[in-house]
């Protein structure tokens, strides 16, 4: 029986000591699992510490070719006068313009400088940035960007810098002229200013990515103005800009209202026009949750367009396409 009892002990004994052998092990194991996953979080917020400083530098650099694109535009005044052209043409025809809206006492020519003023926004976004993205790709560009990196994204942001400069310019330029030189509108309100901005703001970013994918796949500079400005012009007459879109057939309204342009106008009226110029409106009322939608819809639709493209296009730049083009506009030029 005591031998028994000795078998008995050294058996507890020898199980306490697997237990503990056991519990050491499993504390290894957990202490091992969590350096590895202390260093797996380590490294993940290295890679995104890295990326976010990526990130920053393509902006800071995208920043700073835009500003030097911004003072490059002001040192060559002839590439200002399209825009300026443009704000000439807008007071002369409001100059010219009498009587007011129908069925509303607001005049005509307020009416006309609020669309124009929405053009202007469209017309530098969905003309002169292809035009210019068209110009650079031609003179190799996107070639150069290709071999450097971040180069689109850098790129992207310092047309977009150039572009909402130049945009706000031209409609701080448009309405300031106006209201000294023909009595033209501004917001009543702060609403009125807030409505301006946002509507101002989203119109572009609606326009501006379109522009962008658009100027990647356009082929030359020459062509380009020919293929851009007679649907640019249409939508001018067609998306009230001009004139009442009520006065327009039914199906050119349903038309128009696909497109961004009649939205831009129809916010930008409801800043700078007073509430009675709603009643000229086709749905009596200025919509603005509609604008705010349909203009939100066209930015996505363009920067899920503009970026892939303009990958696209830098990926098909090469020298022996670059040359062959230079050969192309030579001869044409010659020819001519």
């Amino acid at each position: 029986m005591a031998a028994a009892a000795g078998a008995d002990g050294a058996t507890g004994a020898a199980g306490t000591t697997g237990a503990a052998e056991t519990t050491t092990v499993g504390r290894g194991g957990a202490a091992q699992g969590a350096r590895a996953a202390g260093a797996a979080g380590a490294v993940r917020t290295a890679h995104t510490g890295r990326r976010s400083a990526v990130v920053r530098r393509h902006w800071r650099a995208g920043f700073q070719r835009g500003v030097i694109e911004i003072r490059h535009l002001l040192r060559n005044p002839k590439e200002m006068t399209g825009n300026l052209l443009n704000i000439v043409v807008a007071l002369t025809l409001a100059s010219y313009l009498s009587g007011d809206v129908p069925g509303t006492h607001v005049p005509m020519a307020h009416l006309t400088l609020s669309g124009f003023a929405a053009y202007l926004l469209f017309q530098i976004g969905l003309v002169s940035l292809p035009q210019i993205l068209v110009t650079e790709r031609e003179e190799g560009a996107l070639l150069r960007l290709r071999a450097t990196p971040g180069g689109i994204p850098a790129y992207l942001v310092a047309k977009s810098v150039l572009v909402v400069t130049l945009a706000l310019a031209t409609l701080v330029l448009l309405l300031g002229t106006a209201a000294l030189l023909v009595d033209g509108p501004l917001p009543h309100s702060a609403g009125g200013w807030l409505t301006l901005l946002w509507v101002g703001a989203l119109g572009l970013l609606a326009v501006v990515p379109l522009g962008a994918a658009i100027g990647a796949v356009l082929p030359n500079p020459r062509e380009a103005l020919a293929l851009i400005m007679l649907p640019a012009m249409a939508l001018l007459i067609t998306s009230g800009a001009m004139f009442p879109l009520s006065s327009l057939p039914g199906v050119v309204q349903k038309i128009a209202s696909v497109f961004p342009l009649k939205w831009m106008a129809q916010g930008l009226r409801s800043a700078l026009l007073p509430d009675a110029a709603r009643a000229a409106e086709p749905a009596g009322s200025w919509e603005l949750p509609t604008v705010a939608l349909v203009l939100t819809a066209w930015a996505v639709l363009g920067f899920l367009l503009a970026v892939p493209l303009l990958r696209r296009a830098a990926r098909r730049e090469s020298g022996s396409r670059l040359a062959q083009r230079h050969r192309r506009s030579t001869g044409d030029a010659r020819t001519a």
